[in-house]
């Protein structure tokens, strides 16, 4: 795992909120200019930290009538 600085941390929270984010926004929130905040994200991707990029469904919006937590523990 790469050593992750304060900056990363904060771009990592931030596309946590909201993935679809802007660089130009993402670099205001984290407080550097959009091209350096551009090569930490890539850096983050190429390293593995950030795996990919998901879409969250509404159970309520799919009329799902059930939902199921499974837990599994194993010894």
């Amino acid at each position: 795992m790469p050593d992750l600085d304060t900056i990363d941390l904060a771009i990592l929270r931030a596309l946590q909120q909201n993935g679809r984010i802007t660089n130009a926004e993402l670099a205001q929130k984290v407080g550097l200019s959009p091209s350096a905040c551009s090569r930490r994200h890539d850096l983050l991707e190429r390293s593995g930290v950030i795996s990919g990029y998901h879409a969250r469904l509404s159970h309520k919006a799919l009329d799902y009538r059930m939902v199921a937590i499974v837990h599994i523990s194993l010894s």
